[in-house]
This record gives C-alpha cells, structure tokens and sequence, in this order.
C-alpha cells in the first residue's frame, strides 16, 4: 500500500512538473523579441484612438445581446483570417467575383454574425473624432475576439495592436490551409507548426471549441458509416452519439448544427476537454487531441485545472494573434472592411 502511494504521489509530482515546464516555456516564448511582431505594442493607439477598446467592447456586448452565436463566429472568423494569409483582416474583403478568401469552399461556414460584429465596431471606432480611419479592420478583429471571449465567461487579457490591413485575398489563398474536421493528430501538428506554433499552441486553441457549432456534415462518419465493422465510432461515447443521430439524422437540412460542448455550449470554459476525455468529442479532429500520450497529458491537465487552461490559453491566442502580420508601411487601413482602400 505505501508503495502504491509512494508511486501516486511520484506521478502527481512529475504531471504537474510537466505542465508547469509548459506554462513557464509558453510564458517566455510571448517575452521574445520577434522581426513578424517587434511593432506590436498594447498601448499601440494611445494617442489616435485612446479609447478603441471601451468602444469596440461596448459594439460587441450590443452584438452579443442580439445572439449568442456572435461569440463563436467572431472567433472562429479570427482563427481563420490568422491561418490563412496572417492576421490582416483579408477574410473580412468582399469580391464582386465571387473569388475572396470567404467564398471559399472552407470559408462558406463563416457565420455572417462575425462579420457583422466586426463591421459594427468599426463604424462604432470611426464614429468617434480623431479616431476615424485611424484604426485597422485587423485591430479590431482581435479586440472583438478578446471580447467575445470576455463575455462569454473567459480569460481577459491584454491585446497586441498595430496590424495593418492586407489588401489581397482570394479563394486560392484558402486551400490547405485550414484543420479539417477528420484531420489526424499529426495533420493538425503539421498545420500549427507551420504557423510558428506548438502543440500545446494546438491543444490550447482548440479548447475554443467550448463555445462553437459544428454542421452535421462534419461528423455525420462518425454516426453512421464509420467502418464496415461498426456503423459508430468506438471512441464517441455510445449515449452521446445517439443523442447526435437524434439531432443530426441521415438527410438532415445542411444548415443544421449543434454545439460542439454538449455540456456548457453557451460558456467559454474548459468544459471542452472534460467531454473529450469522456468519449464526447464532436469532431474527429478533438478526438485526435488524445493520439499522443504528450498530448492526452495536456488535455488532462486543462480538464482538470480551469486556471492553467485559461492561462495556456491566453498564451497561445496571443502568439496566433502574431501569426504573418503586417506593420509599419505594409498594408493599409481600410475605410470600409469589406473593400480595400
């Protein structure tokens, strides 16, 4: 027995080494000096627009108001802008053509509500003297993504500013580069890694699934034709996914989702990472998040410590935030999001 304890208190020891080892690598990777990012300051609208938070805050809380799917789909429309050309707002540009980054086959999933609440705060910024074509489209993505997350019952934190508008954007710029819904643990490795960011980056930014919707095309494979030995996927909690077949049946209406947190879906928490360990992962994709015993470790601890998620978190939605910026001279800001210059 007191070897057996002896051997629990070990593990307990060397797991919160681990994670601590995490935080405090994350922690310092955020204090070093970077050419993509060196422009990017908090403070960064100080003296044309001092005031740009409380005001793009108070446009996205009326947003909110109106329906909850603003949160998740401002935020899901910032991992998307981030991923593709970096965080320069391109996803937000219209084209007459049909041809701009949102036309994508990828990008029709983009819920209208991040749009708009970006669009609302913009004109909500420019509609204040001396800030008026002062700030960037980019700015106040990020700023809305931090808010939704704020209101939604998430970490607050400081904002880097500074980035300038790109003025290219193109459904050819999307293709492969984006997770897939049945991504492997090592496709979505690849992907983060390819943007400058870490597993734990990865393991961290897909907790922001507590508050999403997910299609049931996405998953409907996993429900139904998983393979010719079973119809469902052995990994889903069996309870769990009848529920799914109840409200996703075969031929259902393409325009029907559902949360992707059965538990909490209206709440940004790290509810996320206790259903995934409990065989209640929506997508394929989350499921993956458990394929390493690395990875499992990271997902136990989220699971198991809000504090240290939120943390993590925080972290790595700032170094996404970094991701193939444009300061200075490049770029521009654009009067009217949808349209450059």
């Amino acid at each position: 027995m007191e070897t057996s304890l002896h051997w629990h208190r070990t593990s307990i020891i060397k797991d919160l080494s681990f994670f601590l080892l995490v935080l405090e690598s994350l922690l310092l990777f955020l204090s070093l000096p970077n050419c993509c990012f060196a422009q990017l300051k908090r403070d960064y609208y100080r003296d044309s627009c001092p005031n740009v938070e409380s005001i793009v805050r108070n446009a996205v809380e009326k947003k909110l108001q109106e329906t909850f799917v603003t949160a998740p789909a401002t935020l899901r429309l910032f991992f998307h802008d981030c991923f593709i050309q970096g965080c320069d707002a391109s996803v937000i540009l219209a084209s007459p053509s049909g041809d701009a980054e949102k036309d994508a086959p990828d990008d029709l999933s983009l819920a209208g509500d991040g749009f708009d609440t970006v669009i609302r705060a913009k004109a909500a910024v420019d509609s204040v003297p001396g800030c008026k074509n002062n700030v960037s489209c980019a700015d106040i993505l990020a700023l809305a993504t931090r808010d939704v997350i704020v209101l939604s019952g998430g970490p607050n934190y400081d904002v880097e500013l500074g980035r300038r508008d790109g003025r290219q954007s193109t459904k050819a710029s999307v293709d492969h580069h984006l997770p897939l819904a049945n991504f492997s643990y090592k496709n979505l490795e690849d992907m983060f890694a390819s943007h400058g960011l870490s597993q734990v980056d990865l393991i961290a930014l897909s907790g922001a699934h507590t508050i999403g919707f997910s299609h049931c095309s996405q998953f409907s494979k996993r429900i139904y034709d998983f393979s010719n030995k079973s119809s469902i996927d052995p990994t889903l909690d069996q309870e769990y996914a009848r529920q799914l077949q109840q409200a996703c049946p075969r031929n259902v209406d393409p325009r029907i989702a559902v949360p992707m947190d059965p538990t909490t879906p209206l709440k940004f928490d790290n509810e996320f990472y206790k259903n995934l360990l409990q065989g209640k992962a929506l997508l394929a994709s989350d499921q993956a998040l458990l394929a390493t015993r690395k990875s499992r470790r990271v997902v136990t601890a989220f699971a198991s410590n809000s504090s240290l998620f939120e943390q993590v978190f925080v972290a790595s939605i700032t170094r996404l935030g970094r991701v193939g910026v444009k300061t200075g001279n490049q770029g521009e800001i654009r009067r009217d999001c949808r349209m450059v210059n």
